[in-house]
This record gives C-alpha cells, structure tokens and sequence, in this order.
C-alpha cells in the first residue's frame, strides 16, 4: 500500500491523454493527483476514471486549468466552476479538498492525506514590487498568465480576495487536524507552499501566479510530513525542516519528452510519497532534480 503522485497531467493534449490510458494497475495503492489535470469536464472525466481503475483511493486538488472558463456564454464561473469539478470528483469516488481529510494506513503511516486549494495573491514578487505594481513588472518581461483571461474569482471581487478566502478555510481545516489528530499531514496543493521552491529561469516573473506567502510556515505549524504540488513543471524533491517537498508534475509533452525518448513512460513519472526516503539527519538536503522522472 503505498501512496503516489502526479501533477499537470495536461490531458488537453493527445501525448499526455495517450500517456494516460497506459497507466497500469496498482492494487492497494493510493494516487493524488495535484491539479491541472485539463481544461475540460471532459478532461476530469478521463483523469479520475483511469485513476480510479488503477489505484485504490484517488485524491484530487485544483489547478488553475481545471478552474478556466473557456466560454463565458455557456460555462460556469470561479466558485461554480470548482463545485462542478468537486462535484465529477466525487461521482467517481474521488476525495477533494471539501472532503475530510483522509487517514493513510498504508507503508509510511499512519498519516492524514489533506488535498487543499489554495490559488494566489500575486506576493511572490521582489520587495520594491508592489502590488499595484506586479502586473506590469511582469509585462516588462513578456509574462502575462492565461489566467488573467479566463480564471475568473466569481463571487470574489479579485483573485487575491478568493486566495485571501481560501487560505483562511484551509487554515482553519488544518488547524483542527493537527490538534485533535495528532498523525502528520501529507498535504497535496496545486501551487506549492513556499516561495523558495519556486525556480523558473524560463520565466521568473511568472512567480506571481505561483503562490501566496501566507502558506510559507504550513509545513512546520501544521506538523507535514510531506508536501506535494505541481504547477511549476519543474520536477523535484527538497527537504526543509525535515519535511519533504514533492514537484510531481508531469508537464506539456516538450517537458517530459526527453523522458519518454528514454523509455520512460507514465509509470515511471508517478512519485512515490509515501513511504519514501527518511529525512536526512539535518533536515535539509540539497535539491534533487527529476528530469526522469
């Protein structure tokens, strides 16, 4: 029984759907799956049923793709948009973040598996860079993310205020796990925690739609024995504070072809968080990159 993950499946694009039908089965094994799965109700359609003919229990957060609306005539909006996922999700008896949290039994538990959603406020930016400000820093560098179009924050006034709104739900979640549970957390977001971890030469500016600064303790406070995410389809693990830090994305298929090239296929590009390694004896290690996988 162990636990695995993936991110940013990405199943909009016919490599990556095909990449899909070829997971194989995995019995008494649990999956997370930590957001962009696609676009499209479809998509999630796709996504949850091969997982759940694969793995026993399949855990399911929020990306930002999963929250577009691609036409404003016919589609639901920012909150509705997400209840609707929520609602595919739990059809095919996949756990979400409205969902309790979940206790693992399996190798490297007991342990409460928390998918949360989190989105961002645009505060991982430099410290002369104002919020007024972030959007245009950003455009000075050619970087404008799709969200700005079709992520729409529905009831919220802004983006920021949903994050401010989310973060403050979550908190209070976590809180209660970490004090009446008394078990670590595997806590399972989209964006990832902390904005350290954000490395993304290609385009730094986009660190903007990675986060929010106000989750940047959670793995401590919150006693986590790992954190996973995805988004940034940079694939790696870190270790802070002896917690363990997953990027399990699998990513648009230039990102993973050379993967792939090399006989790699979706299987190999599962992480496996639990159980996984101990934490080194000083509780920090330098970063391991997973190009492969």
């Amino acid at each position: 029984m162990k636990l695995y993950a993936i991110g940013d499946l990405h199943l909009g694009y016919e490599l990556n759907k095909k990449a899909l039908q070829e997971l194989t089965p995995h019995p008494g094994d649990g999956l997370i799956l930590c957001g962009d799965v696609g676009e499209t109700a479809e998509h999630l359609e796709l996504a949850f049923t091969a997982a759940k003919a694969n793995f026993d229990e399949v855990f399911w957060c929020p990306g930002n793709h999963e929250l577009y609306t691609l036409t404003t005539k016919t589609e639901l909006k920012g909150e509705d948009k997400y209840a609707e996922c929520v609602d595919i999700a739990r059809k095919h008896g996949v756990r979400t973040p409205e969902d309790d949290f979940y206790r693992w039994e399996g190798e490297g538990g007991p342990a409460l598996i928390a998918p949360i959603f989190t989105l961002y406020d645009y505060s991982f930016r430099p410290a002369h860079v104002s919020r007024e400000g972030a959007l245009k820093w950003a455009e000075e560098a050619d970087t404008v993310a799709t969200d700005e179009f079709i992520l729409h924050p529905d009831p919220h006034a802004s983006r920021d205020d949903w994050c401010r709104a989310l973060v403050g739900k979550t908190e209070r979640k976590l809180e209660e796990a970490a004090r009446v549970g008394g078990l670590p957390l595997i806590i399972a977001n989209h964006w990832p925690l902390r904005e350290d971890l954000v490395f993304i030469p290609r385009v730094p500016r986009f660190s903007l739609w990675c986060g929010t600064k106000m989750t940047e303790d959670w793995h401590t406070r919150f006693r986590a024995k790992v954190v996973v995410s995805g988004h940034l389809h940079v694939r790696r693990t870190d270790w802070k504070d002896g917690v363990r830090f997953e990027e399990c994305s699998l990513g648009y298929p230039k990102q993973w072809e050379h993967a792939k090239e090399s006989g790699k296929g979706i299987d190999d590009m599962l992480r496996e968080i639990l159980p996984g390694p101990p934490a080194p004896e000083s509780g920090s290690a330098e970063t391991q990159w997973r190009r492969f996988g």
